[in-house]
């Protein structure tokens, strides 16, 4: 029977800590559908403040908080590579300091960049890149086919789409990265387009295409109908044309639309809490979509600071949640609710009051009709594989069977 390809699992996974540095809230972009609310150019990391954030962190290397295996060291913005100079010498540092004090994250260790690729074959971030590229991960955003990515992902001042300036920069990246994938999101105004976009960023030579629907509550009626519609579309494609051996998208998974067990599922799909972010001023956060810029209607959750550490108190909430303190009876009773996920920012940004045990449901339409494609993808892809299998079997003993001597 023909593989299936899968897509990639995350570098050490749940054996890594998460620690972001938003080294600038600073992008040449304003996509339509980003989440953060609140870019500006004055807002960037100082030296010091990266400094006097990694000594903390490393100067409590036995604190339960740090006790993981390994460690992502992750950049964003804004646009993280607009700060490569600081990326860089952050870096080092890290690396340096890693190996004076011996370290348990030494050589387990990952620098993450996720950039709109627009200055990315820029010779500060390539000599970057050959510095690191044993302990880097790297995803540019390419939203599919120039009228699909262009439809959002303009530049700020002028509104000029962007497709262009990051296509351009995709076979270089793929040659350093050549099991990258990439990001894709979805609004209302872009579901026509996800069939045509996803076949267009595997013709590109990207193999693994993650794409998710925006949490934000944008959705208009009908909408998951359009989207179910697309996404059958997208499984006809997949499979008639083969690429399910060598291709993947995040959208068909084998793992959702079931039931889950309140007890044994009850785990909670965001990582906020277990991760821990900076941003300029030295403030810290469960993760950076609490945030100040993150956030449209909440004042940002701020855990304690650089010089006085994680406060205990403030972070405790995280470490309660899980499906079941934050979801509706429905939700847990729901019969295909596996695969559905939510954003803790998002949740909190969206609640009635100052609260993150209070889901966001604006993707309940939107995850069932996922569902309902989803089901129709595996359904034909297996049924094709099986009868595959089959005419191999018949191949075979056609060619075993010998002719009898008279």
């Amino acid at each position: 029977m023909v593989d299936v390809k899968k897509n990639g699992n995350i570098w050490q996974y749940s054996t890594a800590k998460n620690i972001t540095f938003i080294v600038t809230k600073d992008c040449q972009l304003a996509c339509k559908y980003c989440y953060l609310v609140g870019k500006n150019v004055q807002e960037r990391m100082p030296w010091d403040v990266a400094k006097n954030f990694i000594d903390y962190v490393l100067d409590h290397e036995t604190d339960p908080d740090f006790a993981y295996e390994s460690v992502i060291w992750d950049f964003i913005g804004g646009e993280p590579f607009l700060e490569i100079e600081l990326i860089d010498k952050i870096c080092d540092y890290i690396k340096t300091e890693l190996f004076r004090r011996n370290h348990h994250w030494f050589n387990s260790y990952r620098f993450s960049f996720s950039t709109n690729g627009i200055n990315y074959h820029e010779k500060a971030v390539q000599d970057f890149i050959k510095k690191n590229r044993d302990h880097l991960s790297i995803g540019i955003t390419i939203d599919g086919t120039e009228k699909k990515h262009d439809l959002n992902r303009v530049y700020k001042l002028t509104e000029k789409g962007s497709y262009k300036d990051v296509v351009k920069n995709i076979p270089l990246w793929l040659e350093q990265f050549p099991n990258a994938g990439t990001k894709v999101t979805i609004a209302s105004a872009d579901i026509p387009y996800i069939t045509e976009s996803v076949l267009h960023l595997y013709s590109l030579g990207i193999h693994e295409v993650n794409i998710n629907v925006v949490f934000e509550d944008v959705w208009q009626e009908g909408d998951d109908f359009k989207f179910e519609d697309q996404l059958m579309k997208l499984a006809d494609a997949i499979i008639d044309g083969g690429y399910y051996q060598d291709y993947a998208c995040s959208f068909f998974s084998e793992h959702i639309g079931k039931p889950m067990d309140p007890e044994r599922d009850n785990n909670n799909w965001c990582g906020a809490g277990r991760m821990l972010s900076v941003d300029a001023t030295g403030n810290l956060y469960p993760c950076t979509r609490f945030a100040q810029y993150s956030l449209r209607d909440k004042e940002a959750w701020i855990i304690g600071n650089i010089k006085d550490g994680i406060d205990k108190n403030k972070l405790r909430p995280f470490l309660t949640l899980d499906r079941l303190t934050q979801s509706k009876q429905e939700c847990i009773d729901c019969e295909v609710a596996s695969g559905c996920a939510w954003c803790q920012g998002e949740n909190f940004d969206a609640a009635q009051t100052h609260t993150v045990f209070e889901r966001a449901t604006a993707i309940c339409k939107m995850h069932k009709a996922r569902v309902r494609a989803n089901n129709y993808y595996w359904n034909k892809l297996y049924r094709k594989l099986e009868l595959e299998d089959l005419r191999e079997q018949y191949e075979a003993n056609k060619r075993e069977v010998k002719p009898e001597i008279c």
